[in-house]
């Protein structure tokens, strides 16, 4: 059996990955299919810690494109990530893992507060935790917060999921002629543009030099390939 590369990793997920092939919400089927790729790594012994977006629910810039102040936008958009957060720890503990969802705005009822000590402990002991909430702070992107707590927990690499296999030079779904990318370092991402994360979490991996797995979710055991360094999607790292 191939040992694995990666031994704690981050998985940053869309909201809208959650709505499968809905146009709103979350679909539990989708959801279980998740769960399962990663209770299957999980076994493993591998560390794992998760990202949701809220996009499939609300989204603050959006929102804010149509005259609501952007700041009050990002909130909402924040408490949509809490929302799909808790319905994938539900998945997840349907599987028997055991799960913390940590949110960066307070609310004890439903969530612990982000400590990133015990974010790290929580890991150690073999829970799967869920970043909720974004950074709790406007005018920043899941994206950010999904580079920010990889390096705040000393994540091996972030594992960026999408329903295309890598980064393209064009939109494959409306060029066919558009080429995949097996690698690219940081620079070449922010020079062409290239909608891998935001510019900022982009920079952060860059100057701390965490890699980024670009690669297919909705393939059953993609998750667990690319943990094992397979050439599975785009790897995003160092490079001339």
């Amino acid at each position: 059996m191939a040992r694995f590369k990666f031994n704690r990793a981050l998985l940053k997920i869309s909201g809208e990955a959650l709505m499968g092939d809905s146009e709103y919400g979350i679909d539990p089927a989708f959801l279980d299919s998740l769960a399962l790729q990663l209770d299957s790594v999980h076994k493993a012994g591998i560390e794992i810690a998760v990202v949701v977006g809220g996009g499939n629910i609300f989204r603050g810039l959006a929102a804010s494109a149509k005259g609501m102040d952007r700041a009050q936008a990002d909130y909402m958009g924040m408490l949509a990530t809490v929302m799909n957060a808790l319905a994938l720890q539900d998945a997840l503990e349907r599987c028997e893992v055991h799960t913390r969802v940590m949110s960066a705005i307070e609310m004890n009822t439903v969530a612990e507060p982000y400590i990133r000590r015990r974010a790290i402990r929580h890991l150690e002991k073999g829970r799967v935790v869920i970043f909720a909430a974004g950074t709790g702070n406007p005018y920043f992107t899941t994206d950010t917060t999904a580079a920010l707590r990889a390096l705040e927990i000393g994540a091996d690499c972030i594992m960026k999921a999408t329903k295309v296999d890598g980064v393209y030079d064009d939109d494959p779904k409306t060029n066919p002629d558009a080429v995949k990318f097996d690698e690219l370092p940081y620079i070449e991402v922010l020079n062409r543009g290239l909608k891998v994360m935001d510019n900022t979490a982009i920079s952060l991996c860059m100057d701390n030099d965490l890699p980024i797995i670009v690669f297919n979710m909705e393939k059953p055991g993609n998750i667990e390939r690319a943990l094992k360094g397979e050439p599975v999607g785009t790897i995003v790292r160092g490079g001339n």
